[in-house]
């Protein structure tokens, strides 16, 4: 009888020296999700300052902020087959370098920079979630992992609440906006070296033998996560969810309660930068509870009824019906719903392409922004009469469109396939 062998001290010592890198790599890289959330949300608290830099109008400057979702979305897919295909070692800090020279060339006050910026800031920034969930699978036991995902999550949405009330006072009172995307770069590429330097090589836990794995084959998986149709359910879903956030919220919540509701800058700023910080509280809790009752699509129903709700009260009540803070954090607890098609379109598909699930639902979302913000821009101006400025009649009407959208996901998620821990229960015949 072969005789069983236990794990010598020194592999021990390795295993759990490995574990703890790869919890250090992780929180880096959760710092990294952080920073690009408030680069990404930065921009729309100094539309004035970067309109007279670029001599570029809103509309204009809204389809320039809106490029960073182009490249967001195509990175969204490379970026998961290429941590399978070479690990996080290099692919995470190449990420962080490409946002960090993209806000270099975003400051330096020339459009063509400023595009190619914003284009780098996109596809640097798609290796963020993907990269920490990674890490967080290697460095967290299975029952602590959730916990780490989301508070990844979490990292990401408090960084887009900071890139609206903290980087506003900054530019407007502290340093010239220039030198906001230069500190920032200097940041990120310190961030970069460090990860760098803590995060374990992939030969080092992943040993492989003969040649790599072709690329084509890497991204295989898609086929069959795209052939789903519970896949596109889910991305339409999400997409529609973040669209009162993303384009809304992040590029014309400012101009909005300062032009349409005649709020002061400061405020307007501080009023903003709720909708993200309700995503902090939203995303875990709404998550939470879907857990507890085993069922996913009551809970999409209600945060997204949630967010109609708020988004519509914030847009056509007159103001004083309510505290000026509440709607916001409202809203953007309700638009947390949106992260829970992430978890179904990875219960809906195989176990060995969860990862391919996660970049093909980031890429459909955020596809869905970077086409609907310049038609979103067109239609405010289109309705705005010439030599005058966006106002609140313009505002509301294109909010009421966003707002139909919620509704469509809304009726969308009844098609969904009920992934719960309810629904998955198996009954005894009779």
């Amino acid at each position: 009888m072969p005789q069983l062998t236990n794990p010598q001290p020194d592999e021990l010592s390795r295993a759990e020296h490995l574990r703890l890198a790869f919890i250090a790599a992780w929180l880096m890289c959760s710092l990294f999700y952080f920073a690009q959330y408030a680069l990404r949300s930065a921009p729309g608290v100094m539309l004035d300052e970067l309109g007279q830099a670029l001599t570029l109008n809103r509309v204009a400057l809204s389809t320039l902020i809106g490029l960073y979702y182009y490249t967001y979305a195509i990175f969204a897919i490379i970026t998961g087959a290429a941590l399978d295909r070479a690990g996080p070692k290099y692919v995470v800090p190449v990420g962080v370098i490409a946002v960090a020279v993209g806000s270099v060339l975003f400051g330096l006050g020339d459009l063509a920079a400023a595009q190619v910026g914003r284009l780098l800031q996109g596809a640097g920034s798609a290796v963020a979630f993907t990269g920490a969930v990674y890490l967080a699978t290697r460095g967290f036991p299975k029952e602590w992992l959730a916990t780490a995902v989301g508070m990844t999550q979490c990292f990401g949405m408090l960084g887009g609440s900071v890139g609206q009330f903290a980087v506003g006072p900054i530019v407007h009172t502290m340093m010239p906006w220039q030198h906001f995307w230069f500190l920032s770069g200097i940041i990120l590429v310190l961030l970069a070296v460090g990860m760098m330097l803590i995060t374990p090589a992939r030969q080092d836990y992943a040993p492989t033998n003969g040649p790599p794995e072709p690329v084509r084959r890497m991204l295989a998986p898609y086929k069959t996560v795209l052939a789903n149709p519970q896949s596109w359910l889910c991305g339409l879903i999400a997409g529609l969810l973040f669209l009162p956030t993303t384009i809304f919220d992040m590029i014309w919540g400012v101009p909005f309660l300062s032009d349409g509701l005649n709020v002061d800058k400061a405020s307007a700023v501080a009023r903003a930068s709720t909708v993200p910080l309700g995503w902090v509280v939203g995303a875990p809790l709404l998550g939470y509870f879907a857990d507890r009752m085993g069922r996913r699509k009551p809970v999409i129903l209600g945060g997204a009824a949630l967010l109609a709700l708020c988004f519509a009260a914030i847009l056509y009540l007159p103001p004083g019906y309510f505290p000026p803070y509440v709607l916001g954090l409202l809203m953007g607890i309700g638009s947390g719903a949106a992260m829970i098609p992430y978890t179904i379109i990875k219960e809906v598909n195989p176990d060995q392409i969860k990862g391919s699930a996660t970049g093909a639902i980031n890429c459909l979302v955020f596809s869905m922004t970077a086409l609907l913000n310049p038609v979103f821009s067109r239609f405010l101006n289109a309705r705005t009469p010439p030599g005058e400025a966006i106002g609140l009649s313009q505002y509301q009407a294109g909010g009421g469109l966003l707002i139909a959208g919620v509704v469509v996901a809304m009726i969308l998620s009844v098609f969904l396939r009920e992934t719960g821990a309810r629904a998955r229960v198996v009954r005894p015949p009779g």
